[in-house]
């Protein structure tokens, strides 16, 4: 079997600290390879020697192209050499058409003083057309889906005919009957002749779609699995190092019937269009109790939470234990005891021109402030406190957040969340981008915080994190709620035909 590329006794090292030791990968023409590993495994170090941001020289080992060395200065000498890689986070210019951003960077500016947009135009639909992805080359990117997006991104990485192409956790953005459409784009790929690699947490989805499977767990590869060979239990113990009995644990008490939230006829107007992206939504929230907000992306689940929080303009009624509140902003919404977990880490989320402390404080000052100064002592031992209990990985608090692993990023976001001992939290896919044991801390969290009577109010994409953690679920459609049930009612199945069926105007 042709081995496309390999490396050989890979290792690299940051401050004198390894990330990365003798990690042999091999990958046969054709396939869809897995490469797995929770947070900090050295998924990234990898993926950044083989595309080339990790240039030759600040590593050790040997990667080698169809048998021969090759020694990546850049991402263009990657990519030159048949790499191509499709980063995690949705990059389109989306003043630009799909055409444009398919050759963005690759239109030949350096050598023709004038582009030719009908020819730009005939090459992506060429190229659309062999991928079979629906797509005109003349429409503009803001307009397309997050799926959509998401193919344009492949199709871009596609227009240089390359050998492998490295897909960094392709279907975080997406739900499941769109995560489908771009499977089966990846099975007609595969059926080419292109060689993937695959890296997600989501072990369903190796399941899916992977040929073999490569585990990293601190920086060592400790594991290569053929699909004979696939099982969820025994892919999530290589990556953790030692079995997992429940994926979702179990709750042992019952939430109280104090009633904490309600929502009466809430609706959020579309920001252009005369329809509203949420219409007419009204449910209840009782002390201690994890309600799950199930949908396709585009259903409404963020504008639900986003309204609650203050951040959307609404019509309607929500109260707070039994008092209405006028929520016109986020600052309104903490006051009443509301707090949220931004989905979009990187966006909306960290500070990157903080540090580690700045980040877990944002928002939170008023108890560490005196006479308008922020007593940075008190601000210390705050942030050391979340650090301890959350089991943040960091050499102190004054760290820069951008090098540290997605996991610990979260930890940071929710430990923001948590310091306003807020009543009601909204967590927005508080799982996305995590390893396994980060989610099992996550979903521990979660249990924890309903214990001590905080209401939860949980949206995920991945149904099954829905019913297996939450007490009751609604699933939402179009902008209002279709269908409702309690925990042990409920299923994927469920949930995909509620969200496929209804019909809401």
């Amino acid at each position: 079997m042709t081995h496309v590329l390999e490396t050989e006794r890979l290792g690299k090292k940051f401050a004198g600290v390894p990330a990365l030791s003798d990690v042999d990968l091999v990958l046969h023409a054709g396939e869809i390879h897995a490469l797995v590993g929770h947070n900090g495994a050295g998924k990234s170090t990898l993926v950044k020697i083989l595309t080339g941001v990790h240039p030759s020289g600040s590593y050790t080992g040997t990667v080698r192209v169809d048998g021969a060395p090759v020694a990546f200065a850049s991402p263009a000498a990657a990519r030159d050499q048949g790499v191509a890689y499709v980063p995690q986070e949705i990059q389109v210019v989306e003043q630009l058409s799909v055409a444009e951003n398919l050759f963005v960077g690759q239109t030949g500016l350096e050598t023709a003083p004038r582009v030719s947009f009908r020819e730009l135009r005939r090459r992506a639909g060429e190229l659309l057309g062999r991928l079979e992805i629906p797509l005109d080359p003349r429409a503009p990117v803001a307009a397309l889906s997050a799926t959509q997006r998401q193919l344009v991104m492949i199709a871009r990485a596609l227009t240089t005919d390359p050998r492998v192409l490295i897909l960094d956790e392709p279907t975080a953005s997406l739900a499941g009957t769109e995560t489908e459409r771009l499977f089966a784009v990846l099975d007609r790929l595969r059926a080419a002749g292109t060689t993937m690699v695959f890296i997600t947490h989501r072990i369903p989805e190796v399941m899916r779609m992977c040929d073999r499977a490569t585990v990293l767990r601190d920086g060592r590869k400790v594991a290569e699995i053929a699909r004979a060979d696939f099982s969820e239990r025994g892919i999530v113990a290589a990556m953790v190092g030692r079995e997992v009995d429940h994926l979702y644990p179990t709750r042992s008490s019952r939430h109280g019937e104090q009633e904490t939230l309600r929502l009466d006829h809430v609706s959020v107007p579309h920001p252009t269009r005369p329809r509203d992206v949420l219409r007419d939504v009204s449910f209840t929230a009782r002390r201690g109790e994890i309600v799950g907000i199930a949908g396709v992306v585009g259903a409404g689940r963020t504008e639900l939470l986003s309204a609650i929080y203050g951040a959307l303009p609404h019509t309607g009624t929500i109260a707070v234990e039994g008092e209405p509140q006028r929520l016109k902003s986020p600052a309104d919404a903490r006051r009443a005891g509301i707090s949220m977990l931004t989905e979009d880490r990187k966006g909306t989320g960290l500070l990157f021109n903080f540090a580690l402390r700045e980040n877990i404080t944002a928002g939170n000052l008023s108890g560490l402030s005196r006479g308008g100064w922020v007593d940075r002592s008190g601000e210390q031992q705050a942030a050391l406190g979340f650090i301890r209990s959350l089991r943040i990985k960091a050499p102190s608090p004054s760290s820069d957040v951008a090098h540290l692993s997605g996991g610990n990023q979260q930890k940071i976001l929710l430990a923001r969340v948590l310091m306003n001992a807020p009543k009601i939290m909204l967590l927005d896919e508080p799982t996305k981008g995590v390893d396994v044991e980060t989610r099992q801390e996550i979903y521990r969290l979660i249990l924890d915080l309903a214990d001590r009577g905080v209401t939860l109010l949980v949206v995920s994409s991945e149904i099954a994190e829905l019913v297996g953690l939450c007490d009751r679920c609604l699933v939402l459609a179009d902008g209002a709620i279709v269908d409702e049930f309690r925990r042990g009612e409920g299923s994927e199945a469920r949930v995909i035909e509620a969200t496929t069926t209804a019909v809401t105007s």
